[in-house]
């Protein structure tokens, strides 16, 4: 615990000490930060805002837990990302739009599409952020002690100081310092861990080699642990395919419509810097996904060696003094770490067979005995996972502050997103055009107070519906849905209206909301899922539905002004981009 509180401190005074060194003077600072982040220091930003709660938590306990079904989680965040790498980011840079609202604005000469467009943005960013604030309440709850609402509570507290003091400029400096935290805290322990189950220190090697003094390759005997437990072969799944391809399309696609993500190539200098960041990015990224698979392999492996048929330690009695009585009789005592995080309720036990030993079953357990591990949240693995493996206090100190630096990262992405969308497209673009600069820095900060209290309300309410993955894969479809369809059509077609572009968006955000919620609230039952699609993957179905509907509409309705198609080809050539009045109206200068 004291090391826990060192990391946890530590990182937390650093953030706020960048947030006050970083303060914004301006709205250009405040929302871009001045453009004039160097690219290498913008890709180790946007790697941070990119690797959230979900990514840094929970992605790996979900591998874990689901073994090869989870890895649609990482083929489409790795996918999406180089989707909008070299899909989106570099056209939507050269257009000079830094918010999604004021690229569909402009692009779709509407109001009523810039309004529509907010409303997605905001959607999007509020069910995503929801992911990050539950993420600090099991950070919080599970290691120092608190409830989980408290812990969300500090963590409102923490975002409030460097987003709202610092705007985009304290944000990006501040997620530079947490990507060193978290890749740091993410590595560590599973170089521990991949040294002693494998004997090889490089965790993405040791995934695919040998168990340590054994003939037998680490997979094959997870594949055999598993299956004689009662669970699905580990390299396996119970997924359709065309389930796991939807969940990944939707995972891929709205990665490319993430606001959050496309506002940091605003914070570069130029499409040219924008598409070197980018590449830093992937690289910064590629650390993480990389050693994903064998975090959540060697998890799965140690969770099963020291909870299955050990003997329960009930909660008051004397734990070292029980411990060692199991022992001297030839059992094994439940792992001390287990009582801990029976106290946040995202794990407990139940002795359905009376023997006082914790049976850790699949749905088709070959002795016969029942699951006894309930509730089970796959969240916890990467926290817990130092305890599980035994590994020093401070390694145990430094994956808190990571999975805390991850959350909080993306969380402060997000509220810029909200910020903006709020100050800039709806007062400044919108409803009040006179504003003055000072005026809206104002309204910029208001609104970013008002939505980190929001954010942590969301946060209590994702804790019923699902792993952080899997609340911020609700986030992704709806992006998926309802503003990667128009931004692609916006770039790459320019007889795309906005009439199309509103019924594309309105129809990929209410019938994803809509699905979404009656399918996690009204109706459970998988048998009755459209095509067989999770709500998880509806996003991606829906997506195709959406463009269908924009192209169809916007051919039946008149093409747009000469003006805008003369700005949709410009944009498509790096360097030739050249006036065309209202599309080019006003951005933070450069």
């Amino acid at each position: 615990m004291d090391w826990t509180l060192f990391f946890v401190a530590t990182t937390f005074a650093l953030y706020i000490g960048i947030a006050i060194w970083a303060r914004a003077g301006s709205t250009n600072d405040f929302y871009v930060a001045g453009h004039d982040v160097h690219p290498v220091v913008n890709g180790m930003a946007t790697a941070a805002d990119w690797m959230s709660a979900a990514s840094f938590l929970s992605m790996a306990g979900l591998i874990a837990f689901m073994g090869y079904g989870g890895s649609v989680y990482l083929m489409g965040w790795t996918g999406g990302y180089v989707l909008l790498a070299v899909l989106l980011a570099p056209f939507l840079r050269e257009f000079g739009k830094f918010t999604v609202p004021d690229f569909v604005g402009d692009r779709y000469y509407s109001t009523a599409a810039r309004l529509i467009a907010v409303l997605c943005a905001l959607f999007v960013s509020f069910t995503y952020i929801a992911g990050q604030m539950k993420g600090v309440g099991v950070a919080f709850s599970g290691f120092l002690g608190v409830e989980f609402n408290v812990g969300i509570g500090i963590g409102m507290v923490i975002v409030f100081f460097y987003a709202v003091l610092g705007g985009m400029k304290g944000v990006t400096y501040t997620q530079v310092a947490q990507y060193c935290v978290l890749i740091f805290a993410y590595t560590v322990p599973a170089i521990f861990m991949s040294i002693i189950i494998t004997d090889n220190p490089v965790p993405q090697l040791g995934f695919i080699g040998n168990m340590a003094g054994e003939d037998i390759s680490m997979l094959d005997k997870l594949n055999k642990t598993v299956t004689d437990l009662g669970f699905l072969e580990y390299t396996q799944t119970d997924k359709s395919m065309f389930d796991m391809f939807a969940i990944t399309g939707a995972l891929m696609f709205g990665t490319a419509g993430l606001p959050h993500v496309i506002i940091r190539f605003f914070t570069v200098k130029s499409a040219k810097a924008a598409r070197i960041s980018a590449g830093w990015a992937l690289v910064f990224i590629a650390l993480l996904y990389t050693a994903a698979p064998a975090v959540g392999s060697f998890a799965r492996i140690n969770f099963i060696d020291t909870v299955n048929e050990a003997t329960y330690i009930q909660d008051g009695e004397d734990y070292a003094t029980r411990a060692a009585e199991i022992k001297a009789d030839g059992g094994k005592p439940i792992p001390e770490w287990y009582g801990y995080w029976e106290k946040t309720s995202l794990i407990g036990f139940e002795d359905k067979n009376g023997d006082g030993k914790v049976q850790f079953r699949g749905p088709n357990p070959p002795d016969g005995n029942e699951n006894e591990v309930i509730p089970f949240s796959a969240d916890i693995h990467v926290l817990a996972n130092p305890q599980i493996a035994n590994l020093p206090c401070w390694v145990i100190g430094l994956v808190v502050a990571g999975g805390l630096a991850a959350a909080l990262s993306t969380a402060a992405g997000l509220l810029m997103v909200i910020s903006s969308a709020v100050s800039h497209d709806l007062c400044k673009r919108t409803f009040f055009k006179d504003m003055d600069d000072k005026t809206e820095l104002l309204v910029a900060r208001g609104a970013a107070a008002g939505a980190v209290l929001a954010a942590g309300l969301l946060g209590v309410f994702a804790s019923q519906l699902g792993f952080v993955a899997q609340v911020v894969a609700f986030a992704f479809g709806l992006a998926a849905a309802s503003l990667f369809p128009i931004i692609f059509l916006g770039i790459f077609w320019k007889r795309m209206n906005k009439e199309g572009a509103i019924a594309s968006m309105l129809f990929g955000l209410i019938s994803t909301f809509a699905y979404i919620y009656y399918f996690k609230f009204v109706d459970t039952d998988p048998t009755n899922w459209f095509l067989g699609v999770s709500p998880e993957g509806i996003g991606f179905v829906f997506m195709w539905f959406s463009i269908s509907i924009g192209i169809i509409v916007a051919m039946l309705t008149p093409a747009p002004p000469q003006s805008i198609q003369d700005l949709v080809e410009d944009i498509r050539v790096p360097g030739t981009r050249v006036s065309h009045g209202a599309a080019d109206a006003e951005m933070p200068p450069a």
